[in-house]
């Protein structure tokens, strides 16, 4: 075959490629690409397009190299930037896919997928007024853009601004009726307003649209819990190993969820995401060695000292540190839907965890002013819910004048708390004696109640069997269900929960008058 025939049937081949992309046919699109690339490696529409074809199929990493070696030959292109910052942008990449946005921008000014993605970029990075800017400008360059206005919803989001975020997602759902991840953001914001059942329809419709959209079936499936249909929520929940697969573990043995019998057989029951999910969830252990298993517990390190004697358990072992032999496995958050839990049937034999017998030291440490309140106002600053969940230690001030010992249970202190924790005398703070969770539930096993938002001090609080009066943002997260001031999985908790406002104000007023009321009782 001369080289004049062959760049014919690239050319050919490459224009049937770039038709079955278009038609949406990825499978039969890439073989296509594959042969012109066998041909001529250093095509770079070829090469561009397959990138930007292993990214709609969620393969980001290989995205990123094939639109890098094509833009080897071009840095300046701007599709090809644009194209890249989607897929780094994919992979949590934002710095990078940022310098791309820019670059493309540079070359082309009005190039609206570049202000797109630069937004996301922007809101990830924590600078979301300019991400809105960002998807402003886009959409007075294309005003038509669904995609920048789902953008333009983030950034609301990221600005607590969540009924023009929600305006922002109808928009983009009227330009683009088919378009699944205005429907997620949109459920996701439904679900943040308190308005669970139109959330749980717009989860539906997302996954209608895209029945391989784990995301949205995850978050499907906390709407369901939240409302308490246990019956499809547990099985629902499963999809957050698919939304997250750097949750699931690569074990050979097989995943047990109540389908064999366990006698005579060890299982590994494992932890998978935050403390407060161990701390909760470590309650089935028992249920599991009633079926005759030997049970083998991986949890977060800090977690070990407190969960070694929890019974039911033969070794506790840190996440991270070698396992012994066992035959089956189960992440903890799936064992609800092992054993059928519905709400009547929650595992709450209360205390399940018990403090150390380096409790008493706390005793004499406190000093006999009663009652002895332990506080927990924030929890992890990296959590998604971060903003919803935690509240400014300044929040908790009209608090202090009343007659109480109250202890800092924060182990880390934000700047901003730590300012007004040096000038409250109020507040006695032992962080730097809270080295592990066993350190945590020794002090709080010498309070007479714990003020908590929802972290992993309110489930250690509960586990311990000791009252908790918890802090709840106006959609809370699924496991405290709705329209309830109490907890089916921790029956000494009291919920506080915000109004419709979103303000905390008044939650803390209410928690002042039912302290009020405790002091006097105590007194």
């Amino acid at each position: 075959m001369s080289r004049q025939t062959a760049a014919v049937d690239c050319t050919s081949m490459l224009r049937d490629a770039i038709a079955l992309h278009q038609a949406g046919r990825l499978i039969d699109a890439e073989p296509l690409y594959r042969a012109v690339l066998a041909a001529a490696p250093d095509n770079f529409d070829a090469l561009h397009l397959i990138g930007v074809l292993a990214h709609q199929q969620g393969r980001h990493t290989e995205a990123v190299a094939l639109i890098g070696a094509a833009l080897a030959q071009r840095p300046d292109e701007p599709v090809g930037l644009a194209n890249r910052s989607a897929a780094l942008n994919a992979l949590r990449r934002f710095e990078e896919s940022l310098a791309d946005c820019d670059k493309a921008i540079a070359a082309k000014p009005d190039h609206v997928d570049a202000f797109i993605n630069r937004a996301l970029a922007l809101k990830e990075l924590n600078r979301a007024h300019e991400a809105l800017a960002s998807c402003d400008k886009a959409l007075r360059l294309k005003p038509d853009s669904a995609d920048a206005c789902n953008n333009r919803g983030l950034a609301l989001i990221a600005l607590q601004r969540p009924a023009d975020a929600l305006a922002s997602y109808e928009r983009a759902l009227a330009l683009d009726p088919h378009n699944a991840e205005a429907c997620n953001n949109r459920g996701l914001t439904l679900y943040e307003l308190g308005r669970i059942d139109e959330a749980r329809a717009s989860f539906d419709r997302a996954v209608a649209i895209r029945p391989a959209f784990a995301q949205a079936y995850w978050n499907r499936a906390q709407a369901m819990l939240l409302a308490g249909d246990f019956e499809q929520g547990w099985r629902a929940h499963e999809w957050r190993l698919k939304a997250h697969p750097e949750l699931q573990r690569a074990f050979a043995q097989p995943l047990w969820l109540g389908d064999r019998p366990l006698a005579g057989k060890t299982i590994l029951l494992h932890a998978e995401q935050g403390l407060g999910d161990t701390l909760q969830f470590c309650r089935y252990a028992p249920l599991v060695a009633a079926q005759g298993a030997r049970v083998v517990l991986e949890v977060q390190k800090p977690l070990v000292d407190l969960l070694r004697d929890l019974p039911g358990v033969a070794t506790v072992v840190a996440r991270g540190e070698a396992l012994p032999e066992f035959d089956l496995h189960c992440p903890l958050l799936s064992l609800p839907l092992a054993f059928g839990t519905t709400l009547e049937s929650i595992p709450a034999q209360i205390p399940y965890l018990h403090a150390p017998e380096r409790a008493l030291a706390w005793d004499a440490r406190l000093g006999s002013k009663r009652p002895r309140i332990g506080l927990a106002w924030s929890g992890n600053a990296g959590h998604k819910r971060d903003r919803a969940r935690s509240i400014p230690l300044y929040a908790l001030l009209p608090l202090f004048d009343l007659e109480a010992t109250f202890v800092s249970l924060q182990k880390d202190v934000r700047a901003a708390d730590a300012a007004v924790l040096k000038q409250t005398a109020k507040i006695v703070d032992v962080s730097t004696d809270l080295d592990t969770f066993a350190d945590t539930a020794a002090l709080i096993a010498q309070l007479d109640l714990v003020i908590a938002v929802d972290t992993s001090v309110a489930h250690l609080t509960g586990a311990l069997g000791k009252p908790l009066w918890l802090l709840l943002p106006t959609a809370p997260d699924w496991r405290w269900l709705t329209d309830r001031h109490d907890s089916p999985w921790y029956p000494g908790a009291r919920l506080f929960r915000q109004n419709a406002t979103r303000a905390w104000g008044p939650v803390v007023a209410r928690v002042r008058a039912a302290l009020q009321e405790l002091i006097a009782r105590s007194s």
